[in-house]
């Protein structure tokens, strides 16, 4: 299960609208400075295998490789004075790059 914040459900309603599509897609692939690297984009429909996990309206759509490194993850969207944008708080995550947008 994957948890939406208020705030990042709010931002991924609002995009899904204007770009009309069916959901966004969380996937995890080898890379980034600490092992993993989380992939987050549009989808239009969900594909064979996926995981469709609805919160607020938002369809979340994750491959079965990718679910075990995201299960019981939740997702943020943070604005700041510097940037802004999704944070991810994954319980599976042993090591944490500073940037945030990869783990080990």
């Amino acid at each position: 299960m994957i948890t939406l914040t208020e705030n990042a459900a709010a931002v991924m309603n609002v995009t899904l609208s204007r770009a009309k599509q069916e959901g966004f897609r969380i996937a995890v692939e080898p890379g980034g400075c600490a092992g993993y690297k989380y992939l987050v984009g549009l989808e239009s429909a969900q594909r064979q295998g996926d995981t469709v996990i609805e919160t607020d309206g938002v369809k979340v759509f994750v491959d079965a490789t990718s679910l075990p490194h995201v299960n019981g993850m939740t997702i943020d969207f943070v604005m700041g004075p510097e940037s802004s944008g999704f944070v991810f708080d994954n319980p599976n995550a042993q090591e944490k790059c500073t940037c945030g947008k990869s783990f080990g």
